[in-house]
């Protein structure tokens, strides 16, 4: 059974930085490609970023892309993402997701395993 548990939310001003981390057990992970994706208040979740299971093929959505940063440690079996510049339409929960197979998707239903979540609040 997989298990994926995010860390390093919190509450932060615009311009600042946060990290995620996800720390994943349960399969092989660096078998799979891994994802990060978002959900705000009366919103659908969305897709933020994704990466490979090599690490090397990584993909962002248009809202993050120069900003966020994501990559893997498959030695410690944790991806993570840099979110720097901050803004608060990014304020929501991330999730960490895996998928099934090697490489990224953008769509939530192609991940067959979640963690819980981590709030990111960012103030104006």
């Amino acid at each position: 059974q997989v298990s994926l548990v995010e860390s390093g939310g919190g509450l932060v001003q615009a311009g600042d930085s946060l990290r995620l981390s996800c720390a994943a057990s349960g399969r092989t992970f660096s078998n799979y490609a891994m994802a990060w994706f978002r959900q705000a208040p009366g919103k659908e979740r969305e897709f933020v970023a994704a990466i490979s299971w090599t690490g090397r093929g990584t993909d962002y959505a248009d809202s993050v892309k120069g900003r966020f940063t994501i990559s893997r440690d498959n030695a410690k079996n944790t991806v993570y993402l840099q979110m720097n510049r901050l803004k608060p339409e990014d304020t929501a929960v991330y999730y960490c997701a895996q998928r099934g197979t090697a490489y990224t998707d953008r769509h939530p239903d192609k991940y067959d395993s979640w963690g819980r979540g981590t709030q990111v609040t960012v103030s104006s």
